[in-house]
């Protein structure tokens, strides 16, 4: 089974995929002037965009891992989460607190998702 990376770097892929499943690497805002609340909603669009490329969206979502710099910042977090994930579909989640890479990151966001594929 041939393994699929999706924007690979030198250090990383954006996320690989494995036969049906997807790994989706720890995601960070570009916009980093944001509050918690913009870089949140930055991030899972880029983690639906992942999704769509791979034919999958948000739904298939089997876990998440949330990395915040202040957990003080957990309920405005939670506001934009919330709205994002659907009804009855909520992965397995967990979320903390963290020094992340760099100051101007509020919020990181890993996930694992489950794809419909024949192939």
């Amino acid at each position: 089974m041939p393994i699929e990376r999706i924007n690979p770097g030198r250090r990383l892929s954006q996320a690989v995929r494995y036969g049906d499943t997807v790994y989706i690497a720890g995601t960070v805002a570009d916009d980093t002037s944001a509050d918690v609340k913009g870089q949140t909603r930055q991030i899972l669009a880029k983690i639906d965009t992942v999704l769509a490329r791979l034919g999958a969206d948000k739904s298939h979502l089997l876990s998440a891992t949330v990395w915040l710099a202040d957990v003080a910042a957990y309920d405005d977090m939670n506001l934009i989460w919330d709205a994002w994930v659907p009804e009855g579909a909520a992965p397995a989640r967990a979320c903390v607190e963290a020094k992340l890479a760099g100051e101007e990151y509020r919020v990181e966001i890993a996930a694992i998702a489950a794809l419909d594929r024949a192939d």
